[in-house]
């Protein structure tokens, strides 16, 4: 489990460019487990970061090399930004394609950039943080830099329960 949490950790702060000097970030706290959502908060030069991260349940494509693969939702209200939707793929896209999410019917377009695909905008965002908190099953699919095509499925159970957590902790309404 303390594994599992470090690499949530690690995965966050890469992704987010969190890796400063110290005494400027803290280490990541665990607020809840929820279902398959996991809930953190970390200070970052005086400000709260609350977010919470899940694995995908099923990870399908015909590759021979991945990484970790993740989903996150980022409250930052120092910045006024909230639900910010990132996905962790576990590769490199293919440069110029788009990654999709699916739930439970609902699609939406992500960009990419290196091993990351995002909402275009706070709308998107704001959209996909209200499909996962009451669907039921998410589908990832994006396009590796070889060709390779993923879909990666995740279950939705707990995460309304997560994104109270991470509401409540980052006072985000």
């Amino acid at each position: 489990m303390a594994r599992k949490n470090y690499i949530y950790m690690l995965v966050f702060c890469a992704t987010l460019g969190l890796w400063a000097m110290p005494g400027q970030a803290a280490e990541p706290r665990q607020v809840g487990k929820f279902g398959d959502w996991t809930s953190y908060v970390l200070v970052e030069n005086g400000n709260k970061v609350c977010y919470m991260v899940s694995k995908p349940v099923k990870a399908e494509g015909k590759y021979t090399n991945r990484g970790e693969i993740f989903a996150l939702i980022t409250h930052r209200p120092s910045e006024n930004t909230k639900d910010v939707f990132s996905y962790i793929t576990g590769y490199t896209y293919k440069q110029g394609t788009e990654a999709t999410v699916t739930i439970d019917g609902t699609r939406y377009m992500l960009f990419t950039q290196d091993d990351t695909a995002w909402g275009p905008d706070a709308e998107t965002d704001a959209r996909l943080a209200a499909a996962i908190q009451k669907g039921s099953k998410m589908v990832v699919r994006g396009t590796s830099r070889y060709g390779t095509l993923t879909t990666d499925t995740y279950s939705l159970k707990g995460s309304g329960n997560a994104y109270k957590a991470i509401s409540n902790e980052c006072n985000v309404r």
